[in-house]
């Protein structure tokens, strides 16, 4: 367990230090890696999840969740930390260019006049898994070439990891 809190502890400092810096959103931060591996497993882990209620402010699997929860839950099962929040993680996160999307990138989407409201994690061809909201009620997948999600879609962030 020490040194599952001691990456734990190292990967909040960077990321930290990244908010203060101001550097958060440099896509060419090198000191951050993709992790694919990670991304892989949470794609799987996310997928499993589907039909989970949707709760608003929460992030389980036994409570339900909202759309940053349930980034956020899949990823820190994977052992990757992020912020609370759809906007946080916009903030801290890495620019990904859409025409690089992999599986296990996010995608945010303004659905309520707040640029980044809205987070869901990216699978691949043109779909993604996300906690939408209490009328859709549930964990699902929806097409991102959908015109309702292109029109809002504000960008795309990639998952780091401190390596």
């Amino acid at each position: 367990m020490a040194v599952f809190e001691r990456i734990f502890s190292l990967s909040m400092v960077l990321l930290a230090i990244m908010m203060v810096s101001g550097c958060a959103s440099d896509s060419k931060n090198t000191a951050f890696l993709p992790v694919p591996q990670a991304q892989s497993q949470a794609v799987s882990y996310a997928l499993s999840l589907q039909g989970t209620p949707y709760r608003y402010g929460k992030d389980s699997p036994e409570e339900g969740f909202d759309c940053s929860g349930f980034v956020k839950h899949v990823y820190q099962r994977q052992g990757v930390y992020l912020p609370r929040s759809a906007q946080e993680m916009a903030e801290v996160l890495p620019n990904c260019p859409v025409d690089e999307l992999r599986a296990g990138d996010l995608i945010f989407f303004d659905t309520n006049g707040d640029e980044f409201s809205h987070v869901g994690l990216y699978l691949g061809d043109r779909k993604f898994i996300h906690a939408p909201s209490r009328r859709t009620g549930k964990v699902l997948i929806s097409d991102f070439g959908n015109d309702y999600w292109q029109k809002h879609f504000t960008g795309a962030r990639r998952p780091i990891s401190a390596d």
